[in-house]
Formats: C-alpha cells, structure tokens, sequence
C-alpha cells in the first residue's frame, strides 16, 4: 500500500515537472514570437522612412542643379554683356591683299641656285630706289654696332640689307638707258666689295679694319644714291 502510494506520488512530480516544462517552453517560444513581431513592427516603420528619405534627396540635388545653371546662365550673360565684339574683316585678295604679299601667287624656280632665286618684294623703278636709300640709311647705322663690338649685330644688319639694297639696285638700273647702265654697275659692284670687306672685318672682330672699311661703304653709297636721283 505504501509502495502504492509512493509510485502515484512519483508519477505525479513527474507529470508536473513535464506541465512546467511544457509551460517554460511556450511561454519562451511566445515570448520570442512576440519580440520577433515587435521587431518586424519596429523595423516596418524604419524601412518606410527610409524609403521616403529617397526621393527627398533626390529632390533635393535636382533643386542644386537647377539653382547652379541658373547662376551659370547668369555668370555668362553677364560675361556676354561686357565682352568687347570684333569685327573680322573679308579675306585679303588672292595676291597683293596685305603688305609683303605682292608676290604671294608667283611661282618660284626652284632649279636656280639660292642666291639667284626671286624672293623679295618686286617693286616699280621708283619705289624699289626709295627702299634703296632706306637699306642704305639702315647699314650706316651699323656704325654703333662697330663702336660697342657688338660685331655679331654688325654682320646681320648688313647681310640683311645688303641683299634688298643688291635688288633694288637691279630693278632700276634694269629700267636706266643703255649708256647709263654700265657706270652704275660699276659703282654698285664697288660697293658690294666694300660691304663684304666691312663683313669679313666683323667676322675677325678687327676695329681698325671695320672702321675702315665702314668709311669706304659710306662713300660708296653716296656715289651710287647720287645716280639713283
């Protein structure tokens, strides 16, 4: 009877203990599903803000970009309004348009050594004995050149004009008469040798010689400016 007694009472601790557990585990499963489903409520709201943030931003950047070309717009209008106009003109005719460009369609012999090829600005009798005198007036300002030894100046201001002063003097003693043409090249072909030895001078860097030769060139020219009229 005892042993009875003992084994219901054994039983039922047991059934207790399973009644108890039952109960922790669903209270426990319930409690988690209520926390999950607090959760998933408290993230709904969140992903709804988030989702709504969206379009704000991008409402936001398209009102910068339409303020910025809206002050863009105005920078260069403004740009515009102060900005001086230039009038271009038409195109130059195809020869003789600008200064230097009378020659600028005639065809060149390329089979003449360089010394003899046409190059320079072909110009009437009377114009090329004007840029004569003009060539002339440029070498004897070489003379400052000679007093300061600044002998490289010399050499390129001479060579430079020498060879318009050597073009023109062609060109008008072409035009001369016959009986006038010979005294001229004579005295032309005298200056030229002056010339080059008031170069050759330069090159040594000899004082003595250049200023020598530079009173010869100076006479030289005289004589043939004075043929020129």
């Amino acid at each position: 009877m005892a042993q009875s007694m003992a084994s219901m009472a054994g039983l039922h601790g047991s059934s207790q203990a399973v009644l108890l557990g039952s109960l922790q585990l669903s209270g426990s499963t319930r409690l988690a599903g209520a926390a999950g489903a607090s959760q998933s409520a408290v993230a709904r709201p969140g992903l709804t803000i988030r989702a709504s943030a969206e379009p704000e931003t991008s409402r936001r950047a398209m009102l910068g970009l339409v303020a910025a070309g809206i002050a863009t717009g105005s920078f260069v209008q403004a740009v515009l309004a102060d900005a001086t106009p230039i009038k271009v003109g038409p195109p130059p005719p195809p020869s003789g348009g600008l200064p230097g460009t009378l020659n600028s369609d005639q065809p060149r012999d390329l089979d003449l050594p360089y010394k003899d090829r046409f190059y320079l600005q072909p110009l009437s009798p009377s114009e090329a004995a004007a840029r004569a005198k003009e060539s002339a007036k440029e070498i004897l300002n070489v003379k400052g050149f000679i007093d300061k030894k600044a002998w490289p100046y010399v050499q390129n201001d001479l060579r430079l004009r020498a060879e318009y002063l050597r073009y023109d003097l062609n060109t008008v003693i072409s035009a001369k008469p016959k009986d006038q043409k010979k005294p001229l090249k004579d005295l032309t072909g005298k200056l030229f040798d002056t010339i080059s030895s008031l170069d050759h001078a330069a090159k040594i860097k000899s004082t003595p010689e250049a200023e020598k030769y530079y009173a010869e060139t100076v006479s030289a020219l005289n004589e043939v400016l004075a043929k020129l009229g």
